[in-house]
C-alpha cells in the first residue's frame, strides 16, 4: 500500500465502481454507477484527498474479487484487508459479523444484534450497516429486514442495487421467487 490515499475505478457485470486504499488497507468503495464520471464524483466526494493512481497488488486483487463476486461467482472477500480507522468499536463488529454471511446467504438486523448479544438492537446495526465505507467487502447488502424484506439502501440505485447484487448471488429474500431472476447480466469487458 501507500502513504498517501489513492483511488481506482474498474468495470463490474453491473457497472462502475470504485476503491480506495491507504497504507492500511482498503478504505472505501465505491457500489455501481452506469457511467465513469459519476462514479468518480461520488468517490472524490467521500474521499477528497485521496488521488487517482495504479491500484497495488493487493487492492488489484481485491478488485478481481469484487469484479468476479459481481459477475456472480461465489467469491470469498473476507483476506480483504480494510483501513476502517473511522469506524466505532460497534461498527468494527458488526462489519465482522457481515463479513462472515457467504455468499447467496443472508442474515436480518435482529440475527446480527443477536450475535453481538445486543438483541433490540437492530436499528443500531442498520445505522452501522448504512455507514459501512466498504460495501461489497463488508456486504452490507446481505443484511435484511425482518422476514427477509430488502429495507433501505443507501447506494446508488438504492433498494434495486440491493436486490440486484442479491439476485446475482443467488439470495433469496423471502419466501417470494429470486429477485430479477430472468433478467439477462451483462457482463462488460474488464
Amino acid at each position: 500500500m501507500t502513504n498517501s490515499p489513492g483511488f481506482a475505478l474498474f468495470e463490474t457485470a453491473i457497472g462502475v465502481c470504485g476503491v480506495v486504499w491507504s497504507e492500511r488497507g482498503v478504505a472505501g468503495v465505491e457500489l455501481p454507477q452506469a457511467r465513469e464520471g459519476p462514479a468518480r464524483a461520488r468517490l472524490t466526494r467521500r474521499f477528497p484527498r485521496a488521488a487517482e493512481a495504479p491500484p497495488p497488488p493487493k487492492v488489484r486483487s481485491a478488485i478481481r474479487g469484487m469484479q468476479a463476486l459481481l459477475a456472480g461467482e461465489p467469491t470469498d472477500l473476507t483476506g480483504v484487508v480494510l483501513d476502517l480507522k473511522g469506524a466505532t468499536d460497534f461498527e468494527r463488529k458488526v462489519y465482522d459479523i457481515a463479513r462472515a454471511i457467504p455468499p447467496g446467504e443472508t442474515l436480518t438486523y435482529g440475527e446480527i444484534a443477536s450475535r453481538l448479544g445486543a438483541p433490540g438492537a437492530a436499528r443500531e446495526v442498520g445505522r452501522a450497516l448504512g455507514a459501512n465505507p466498504t460495501p461489497i467487502v463488508v456486504p452490507c447488502h446481505r443484511v435484511l429486514g425482518s422476514g427477509g424484506k430488502v429495507g433501505g439502501f443507501s447506494a446508488p440505485g438504492g433498494v434495486a442495487t440491493k436486490a440486484r447484487m442479491l439476485s446475482i448471488e443467488g439470495a433469496r429474500t423471502s419466501d417470494a421467487p429470486l429477485l430479477f431472476a430472468n433478467l439477462p447480466i451483462t457482463v462488460r469487458p474488464a
